[in-house]
């Protein structure tokens, strides 16, 4: 295939570019990709910005599959101009890699978005001069290496885990090279190198050997002696401070590698280089849509942000030329290569390709790819590619393929459709944008294509990444533990033992195995697990006894008062629903402008989040949404977003924080993200005089005022809003019960946004059953790493580490002490033990503006670590503190240490949480409990998993008050929750709540064929569990396929056990609807138990009887026999499928 017109696409001569006409972002990736595969030159893609350019450099990857045309992307540092934190190593490790091949590559695609281009770099040398190789046999001086190391910007550690690493022990080192994909362990026999192994940086084991190894410098400057003396004479020639008062230059006096020392790059070289002193000569550059634009922009930003920072004393900066290349300078080193450019104008070259044509797929229609199939029919002799993301959205697609009687080939790539192309080609890649070539009859089409990118909800609806991914976070099985109680829905409450597996008529099952009261044992098969749930109620839990009525009359009692609990949550969701609420309108194109000023990419949680915060705003009801969200996932802009639509409306926001340090902060946040629209924000807090509160709440009064932050005094009744249209509340816990009372009235009036990073249990509880919408923010941002958390008995040593790690990386430390009356002396113990550290202090009874003084030199680094009380729990953001360190971290409640370890980790270094404790025999048994607990929820968003963990350590009476408290121990927590939503779902529909519903567990199949998932396709026992209760939770036949990609995606293809296991899962949800309770099938047949209650008209059963009965035999009233042979587990499933399927055929809804 050729889609490269004949004409030369460069210029030659006096031309400067040509430009490339009728390529859209689809279609310019294949034509790259063809242009790098047939010349041998280097082409630079320039790209607008950071998200074209990975979506450019995937698709270019994606057609160049197999072959030896390199696609290299040079990245952005992900930093803002200025900003005083550095970028994440991964990147840097990225950079200097591209930097280090490029002088050698002649024939390839190097992606880089515009603003990186504009980056003045460090010369070719310093990449050249500090890299090195190592081969076996070498001879090895391993003090020489260290400090080659550290001069080349690698830091020493106990154990390697990220690039720029390496660790000593013996004749033994461990290194994680820059550019490489894993890192290595150098192996030592007297001073020669006897071996160089791979190793997994998670594990620390060994993987592989190899013979030589190259290392390249750790940073993009030299921290040697001589680079930090150039650096000390530059910095001091150019600008006119006393040195003493700047903490960055005393850091790199030390030989420090201050955050943010980047934008101080000029300083540590004589002459500065760009990306085009590494380029060869015969370069072809190829400019995307949009560089121009891009080009002014991120100039203007950068002097913006200069003016705005140049007069800080304490850390001067460069001029932006000096950083990086004018725009005209810019264009002046474009016009020195050959240039085609992605435009449209006169004489520009054409391509062979034709806009995308309409194929949006419809997912509610019966044919949802009616648009694809419609073009197909109408070009028969087209060539259609589909490109799908993932290997379970293939199958996916496979399934809807065939479905329409179209039998697709499976291609393994690109070349692989190429060599041999079919009429209907299925694929898996990374792939943004398709592309219809008419002249060679082919279209390929992506999932964007076909489902189009996320837009603005229009409307309320439940999504399922939100409330399903809420519900099951809550619900999970996998967090079990051997001795955790559980609830057996028909046996009570047991011990869980684990899994185990068993032989039942010669086939291998397995099953869950509970103990009982008196050590009775009961074997639970997996397929069985919807009838179990957490007990969720601490582990005093009370056992109950097989084969006694303890259990039946426990569940019937507390199914009778449920009734009255359910009746009043009703009555005050009713008073919600009825009440009418500002409906607000949406401006698409402010809101998208608005919406562009994000400076980063948004999250998947994020975005749906967002939507559905402005889909209740839409609403005619007013919202009452709770937003959960770890530390830094991007909650504040979801608020941010709100906010924008209640002011584009006409109305106020009031933004309440629970402390004065952190309505200062989101007041310079809001002021930050709305500096380019004409709104009007002010923060009211103990910072500011009484005069200047009187002049804010003047001008509340008049309307003169958008957006309001402050803390409690919000609340008072003095503060009058002229038309308050929206509140946001962060860290709603915080608040006093006065306060809620007040935010309660507050809610009938207008719109209420929460938002929290551990939401308490009654809120949590309340948004599970209905009252309050949630949406769970659990994505972290890209390249953000979790918090390592350490739980360790006091021990000066160990606080000595983890205060020199943290200072000797550049970085800040909160010590939290909670005792304000020895916190001198815990300074001074920290002067002793780490004398360089430079200590402050900081608790809640200092006076306002002694304390704001305090954490602003905190914030600018005067102190490099803070002694500090849970002040600073809610408290600024510090980038560059990635270490805490909590002293009697026993003292504290689960959502408070949680919080805590949320103030470290917010830059792209790896954080570190410390929770120091006494000796365990003078900790409380809840007091353990709570620091297993964050010490295992170091997952990035695990606060919502933590609130989970936190009702069942208080016990969960506290939800709907003491009166309950008993029947949810009885009968354990989740079974409640459960039995309380059917009971308000029976009312909202008008009916009397059906107590014995929820008491019955569905009916029970056994068709005696192998349903389970096999070890060897998961190992992990607690993610077999979760599965199996996934699926067994499943309540639609969408929802099993939803999860049947979630696996395949995960471990790979479904073997046959666990595809049986999905077919009994949705032969159980057919039987359910039609009543009945048991049904079990083997080779010769099986038999059918109904209910009482059975929807299926007895007539129906008569028919089917008399229409064979020689294969259906009628017993008693309620059972029915078939005879119908089946060997195989596929004929089985077939067959009770088919039965069901006839019974359900003539069913009858009875009265």
């Amino acid at each position: 295939m050729k889609l490269l017109p004949d004409s030369n696409l460069f210029p030659s001569g006096r031309e400067h570019f040509k430009d490339w006409s009728g390529l859209d972002a689809g279609s310019m990736a294949a034509v790259l990709a063809e242009l790098a595969r047939s010349q041998d030159h280097l082409f630079v893609v320039l790209a607008p910005n950071t998200g074209r350019a990975q979506q450019i450099a995937d698709s270019l990857s994606f057609y160049l599959a197999g072959s030896d045309t390199s696609v290299m992307l040079f990245p952005d540092w992900e930093t803002l101009p200025y900003d005083h934190f550095s970028p994440h190593q991964d990147i840097i490790s990225d950079r200097i890699r591209v930097l280090h091949q490029l002088p050698n590559t002649h024939k390839g695609l190097l992606v880089v978005p515009v603003n990186t281009l504009m980056q003045r770099l460090a010369p070719p040398l310093h990449i050249t001069g500090n890299s090195f190789l190592l081969k076996v046999g070498d001879r090895f001086d391993m003090e020489a290496t260290r400090q080659r190391l550290v001069a080349s910007g690698y830091r020493q550690r106990d154990n390697v885990y990220e690039h720029g690493e390496f660790a000593v022990r013996g004749a033994i080192m461990d290194i994680y090279p820059m550019g490489a994909p894993q890192p290595f362990r150098i192996e030592l026999f007297d001073d020669e190198i006897e071996s160089l192994r791979l190793f997994e940086a998670e594990n620390q084991r060994s993987t592989g050997k190899v013979e030589d190894i190259t290392l390249l410098p750790a940073a993009e400057f030299p921290l040697s002696a001589e680079g930090i003396a150039r650096f000390r004479s530059n910095f001091r020639d150019t600008f006119d401070v006393d040195t003493r008062h700047v903490p960055l230059y005393q850091d790199v006096t030390d030989g420090l590698a201050a955050p943010g020392l980047e934008y101080y790059l000029p300083l540590f070289f004589e002459h500065m280089a760009t990306l085009f002193d590494y380029l060869p000569n015969d370069v072809r550059l190829v400019e995307l849509a949009d560089c121009q634009g891009a080009i002014e922009h991120f100039w203007g930003d950068v002097e913006q942000r200069y003016e705005s920072r140049r007069h800080d004393i304490h850390r001067p900066i460069l001029a932006p030329w000096q950083l990086y290349l004018r725009p005209e300078e810019l264009g002046a080193a474009l016009k020195q290569h050959p240039r085609a450019r992605q435009a449209d104008s006169g004489n520009a070259i054409q391509f062979d390709v034709a806009p995308m044509p309409p194929l949006t797929a419809d997912v509610r229609a019966s044919n949802p790819l009616a648009l694809l199939h419609t073009f197909s029919n109408a070009h028969p002799d087209t060539r259609i590619l589909i490109c799908a993301e993932t290997a379970g959205r293939r199958e996916a697609l496979l399934e809807l393929m065939q479905k329409i009687h179209i039998q697709p080939v499976m291609k393994e790539n690109w070349p692989d459709f190429i060599a041999a192309p079919a009429r209907w080609s299925l694929t898996r890649g990374e792939l943004d944008a398709g592309f219809y070539a008419p002249e060679h009859a082919l279209l390929v089409v992506t999932e964007n294509d076909l489902y189009g990118e996320r837009v603005l909800q229009r409307r309320r609806r439940k999504s399922s990444s939100d409330d399903g991914a809420a519900e099951q976070a809550f619900r999970s099985l996998g967090e079990l533990t051997v001795g955790s109680p559980v609830v057996h829905l028909e046996h009570g409450v047991g011990r869980y033992l684990g899994l185990t597996h068993m032989e039942v008529d010669r086939q291998q099952h397995e099953f869950l195995l509970l103990e009982y009261a008196g050590g009775d044992k009961l074997y639970v098969p997996v397929s069985s697990l919807h009838l179990i749930s957490r007990y969720g109620g601490g582990d005093t839990a009370p056992l109950n006894k097989l084969g006694t009525e303890q259990w039946s009359k426990a569940r019937q009692k507390a199914a009778e008062k449920i009734h009255d609990v359910a009746a009043e949550l009703l009555n005050t969701y009713a008073r919600r629903e009825a009440r009418e609420g500002r409906q607000f309108d949406v401006d698409l194109s402010d809101y998208d402008r608005f919406s562009a000023g994000f400076p980063f990419e948004e999250t998947p949680d994020q975005q749906a989040a967002i939507a559905s915060v402005i889909a209740d705003m839409q609403s005619s009801q007013p919202m009452d949404r709770l937003v959960c969200g770890d530390v830094g996932f991007g909650k504040t802009e979801v608020a941010m977003r709100a906010a924008f639509v209640a002011v584009e409306n006409q109305t106020q926001v009031a933004v309440l924080v629970p402390t004065t340090l952190l309505a200062q902060q989101h007041y310079e946040s809001f002021t930050d993200r709305f500096a380019d629209w004409p709104v009007n924000i002010e923060v009211l807090s103990r910072f500011r005089s009484t005069k200047e509160k009187t002049q804010v709440l003047q001008k509340l009064r008049e309307g003169k005022v958008d957006i309001l932050v402050g803390t409690h005094q919000l609340l008072q009744e003095s503060v009058e809003f002229s038309n308050l249209g929206l509140i946001i509340v962060d860290e709603e816990h915080r608040f006093g019960v006065r306060h809620k009372e007040r935010l309660k009235q507050m809610r009938a009036e207008c719109d209420i946004l929460t938002l929290t990073a551990t939401p308490i249990p009654r809120t949590l509880n309340m948004a599970m059953s209905g009252m309050r919408d949630i949406s769970i923010i659990a994505t972290p941002p890209q390249k953000r790493l979790s918090v390592k958390t350490f739980v360790q008995q006091r021990n000066d040593t160990a606080i000595k580490e983890a205060l020199l790690r943290e200072l000797l990386r550049g970085g800040q430390v909160y010590y939290l002490h909670n005792d304000i009356d020895t916190m001198e002396k815990t300074a001074e113990d920290i002067r002793k033990l780490v004398p360089d550290a430079r200590v402050g202090i900081a608790h809640g009874q200092m006076r306002e503006r002694e304390l704001e003084a305090v954490m602003s030199d905190f914030y600018h680094r005067r102190f490099n670590v803070l002694v500090c009380t849970t002040i600073v729990e809610t408290g600024i953001d510090v980038p560059s503190a990635n270490t805490i360190i909590i002293d009697r971290a026993d003292k504290l409640g689960l959502a408070q240490l949680h919080q805590l370890r949320g103030r470290v980790g917010r830059s792209h270094h790896q954080a570190y949480a410390y929770l120091i404790t006494p000796s365990p025999k003078v900790m409380t048994k809840d007091a353990l409990k709570r620091l297993e607990a964050i010490e295992q929820a170091t997952d990035l968003g695990a606060g919502f998993m933590l609130a989970s963990q936190d009702l069942e350590i208080r016990g969960a009476g506290e939800l709907l008050g003491e009166e309950q408290h008993g029947n949810i121990e009885t009968i354990g927590f989740s079974l409640y929750m459960e039995m309380l939503e059917q009971a308000v779902e029976a009312l909202k529909r008008g009916e009397q709540p059906d107590v014995e519903k929820p008491l019955s567990g569905g009916p029970e199949l056994n068709l005696r064929i192998p349903a389970l998932i096999p070890e060897d396709y998961l190992p992990d026992v607690f993610g077999r569990l979760t599965l199996y209760k996934r699926i067994a939770g499943c309540k639609t036949r969408d929802g099993l396929k939803e999860l049947q990609v979630e696996m395949i995606d995960r471990f790979g293809l479904l073997p046959e056990p666990v595809k049986n296991l999905f077919s009994v899962t949705e032969l159980r949800q057919q039987a359910d609807r039609l009543g009945i309770i048991r049904l079990d099938a083997h080779a010769g047949g099986g038999k059918v138990e109904f209910g009482e209650r059975t929807p299926v008209d007895p007539l129906t059963i008569v028919k089917l009887v008399q229409s064979g009965p020689n294969r259906f035999k009628l017993e008693g009233a309620n059972m029915l026999r078939f005879v119908e042979g089946s060997e195989t587990a596929e004929e089985r499933i077939g067959v009770v499928g088919e039965l069901l399927k006839r019974l359900s055929a003539q069913s009858i809804k009875r009265d």
